[in-house]
């Protein structure tokens, strides 16, 4: 296996270990969407958002002759991804680099990809459109992309619970609408374009379970400049004021080729 070396980790970098610890949610839907990837298993194919390497390592288990390369922001992710895939030895590559800035040059060698997968990476990323325009940039002619991602209404009652403590969530996102998401793909160079959303509502237990995953996921960067007790009245304010301890997600289905 090979990989990047890893550049510093600002303040609110993404925890790998606990995320891994508590990434079933993120991890079933992944399996949703590699289950629409049709494989051969000898393809090369970019996990865009690997994450702590979960899905990923149900990709490699696809592509018996193939190669993944996985890329993720986080060095904390990689880390915890080098680890799971380490079995795999140089059937995949793990790269640190932004999407955003992402090329044939990030790729290592393995250029064009036959297919790219993402589930719950691309509503972290602002610019959808050099997004689809980087993605189409290290794609073969034909090659599938099959993504998911947080949609338009994503965890909108969440939200409302944090300004019901008198706060804001921090921190940047894009939930897309499937309008703009065509829009966006066709202009990119995608063809045989499909879009389209589904409530994914995610139960957890109230107390340590939920107020983890709020701190890991959610809140993250809102709670990342908090001192250690103000954090945790802020996460536990936070969960009470939920009218029922669950995530009220809504995903963003993505399936498109390369035109």
């Amino acid at each position: 296996m090979t990989g990047p070396e890893r550049r510093p980790a600002p303040h609110s970098e993404w925890d790998g270990a606990t995320y891994d610890r508590i990434a079933d949610p993120m991890t079933r839907w992944g399996t949703g969407v590699l289950e629409r990837l049709r494989l051969t298993g000898n393809e090369t194919v970019l996990d865009a958002g690997c994450g702590s390497g979960r899905v990923t390592e149900q990709l490699l288990e696809r592509l018996p002759d193939g190669h993944v390369i996985g890329v993720d922001a986080s060095a904390s992710m990689l880390d915890e991804a080098g680890r799971r895939l380490a079995r795999f030895g140089d059937r995949v590559s793990l790269v640190q680099a932004d999407l955003l800035e992402l090329g044939p040059r990030s790729l290592d060698g393995r250029c064009p990809v036959d297919a790219v997968l993402s589930t719950a990476t691309f509503h972290w990323v602002l610019d959808h459109d050099r997004l689809f325009r980087n993605l189409a940039s290290v794609m073969r002619h034909g090659a599938a992309l099959e993504a998911q991602c947080g949609a338009a209404g994503n965890i909108d009652r969440l939200l409302d619970a944090v300004r019901r403590v008198g706060a804001e969530r921090a921190g940047t996102w894009l939930y897309a609408t499937p309008e703009d998401t065509r829009r966006r793909l066709s202009e990119a160079g995608f063809a045989d374009i499909e879009v389209w959303t589904h409530p994914e509502p995610t139960p957890l237990e109230r107390g340590e379970q939920l107020e983890t995953y709020l701190e890991t996921v959610c809140l993250r960067v809102h709670a990342a400049d908090m001192a250690a007790q103000e954090r945790r009245r802020f996460l536990h304010a936070v969960a009470e004021a939920m009218p029922e301890p669950v995530i009220d997600y809504v995903r963003l289905n993505i399936s498109a080729r390369r035109a």
